[in-house]
Formats: structure tokens, sequence, C-alpha cells
């Protein structure tokens, strides 16, 4: 392995490691609640953000389909 990848691996898991520190000290905080509830308020605003999208899409589709004429259909011989 060539000392690149080595160092690349080795930020990896310093990174991680870090990240994994971080994320258990907020958890076994007094702030561990309010973590978890802004958290959780911003997964539901990502999720109605997704739906709200979702929605305008479909509109979307559905008004092209009405303005395009459905294909006449030839009988074979």
């Amino acid at each position: 392995m060539s000392d690149n990848n080595s160092t690349k691996i080795l930020m990896a898991f310093l990174a991680g490691a870090a990240v994994g520190a971080a994320i258990g000290y907020f958890l076994n905080s007094d702030k561990k609640d309010e973590l978890v509830a802004d958290l959780k308020e911003g997964a539901t605003h990502l999720k109605d953000g997704i739906d709200e999208s979702l929605g305008k899409a479909r509109d979307i589709v559905d008004s092209l389909k009405k303005e395009v004429p459905e294909p006449e259909v030839q009988p074979q011989d």
C-alpha cells in the first residue's frame, strides 16, 4: 500500500473516531434531549419538504398528461 493511501485511511479513521466521540459526548450530556428533539424537528421539516416537492411534481406530470394527445392505435394487418 502506498503512503498516500495509508494517510487517507488513517485520516478517515481519525475523522470517524472524532465524530463518534462527539456523538457519544452529546448523547451522554444534559443536552441529549435537546439534540434528539432538534434532530427529530429537522427530519420532520425534511420529510415535509420532500412531500411538498413530490406533490408539485405529480401536479406537473398530471398537467403534462392532459396536454399531450393520446396516440392513435393503427390496426395491424
